[in-house]
């Protein structure tokens, strides 16, 4: 049976290999503090874990914190627990809402064989609307990017801030070195050939077709959003830097922030560096920068 490998461990080689830090020691006790019986058990945590009735599956979501409201999206074949690192910094400040995507973690999505960004983008803003949140700050890791895109598009209105990391606007090698899709695609290829999918087949190669045929948005519509957004990326991340800093030019008003030595696990390994800049976006007001502004 082919085995679908989440976004995070299929370039995690390739984050290993250029990160500045010591990444397979971090990403160690990463997934050892995962599994610390004595942590807050994020995606899975009965005292707030509830369950959303959105259209056609339930949604799977946790509340952290109080204060303004903070939306937390992870990637493909990701799930809450992805943010263990995020979730207690900014619930200090925030009222942090935190899903598992149509498809993926708690929240099943059976009965439907399509899966799209544009019917996520659509999940996240009925959830906060059944939450009574008119706007909320994002953060968008990965697929989550690309749903904090989509969702500033679709739903302007649900959008204050957002920081978004390792974020691809085409499913090609413009935007993903051909290295990465050699990792990727013939597992997604593989999939496609077999006459019959059982269930868990099913729900990897709907993830997969997601991840190798989508997304397909036009930097030109970038230029809708009003929303002032922080666009990150590692400068060897699975995203070409030069596609994460076509998103930033093509953003009106956006600040970029390239790390070096970095992969595209940024929240992660450079869990400090991230949730302080990301905070301090959140909470500085947006300016543009021109003219003798620019020697400041």
């Amino acid at each position: 049976m082919i085995r679908l490998f989440t976004l995070v461990s299929l370039v995690l080689t390739v984050a290993l290999a250029h990160a500045q830090v010591d990444a397979e020691k971090l990403m160690g006790e990463f997934e050892a503090a995962l599994k610390d019986p004595r942590a807050v058990p994020y995606g899975h945590n009965k005292e707030t874990g509830k369950y959303f009735a959105g259209r056609g599956f339930k949604m799977y979501y946790e509340v952290y914190g109080s204060g303004e409201p903070l939306l937390i999206i992870h990637g493909n074949g990701g799930s809450i627990n992805n943010f263990i690192y995020q979730i207690p910094y900014f619930a200090q400040h925030y009222k942090v809402i935190i899903a598992d995507n149509r498809a993926q973690g708690r929240s099943h999505d059976y009965s439907n064989d399509s899966l799209t960004y544009e019917m996520m983008a659509d999940d996240y803003a009925a959830l906060l609307d059944s939450l009574k949140i008119d706007s909320a700050y994002v953060i968008g890791w990965s697929d989550g990017g690309i749903n904090g895109l989509l969702l500033a598009l679709r739903h302007p209105e649900k959008v204050k801030k957002m920081a978004l990391v390792g974020a691809n606007l085409q499913p090609d090698t413009t935007a993903v070195p051909q290295e990465v899709w050699d990792l990727v695609r013939p597992s997604y290829e593989a999939l496609a050939a077999k006459p019959t999918l059982n269930a868990i087949e099913k729900s990897s190669f709907k993830l997969l077709r997601l991840l190798c045929t989508q997304p397909h948005i036009d930097p030109a519509s970038l230029g809708q959003i009003k929303a002032p957004a922080l666009i990150i990326g590692g400068d060897h991340d699975v995203i070409r830097e030069e596609h994460t800093l076509l998103i930033y030019k093509s953003l009106p008003r956006a600040y970029l922030w390239i790390v070096p030595g970095s992969g595209h696990s940024v929240p992660i390994l450079y869990k400090d560096e991230f949730n302080k800049t990301v905070e301090r976006f959140f909470k500085t007001p947006y300016r543009t920068i021109n003219g003798q502004g620019r020697f400041m």
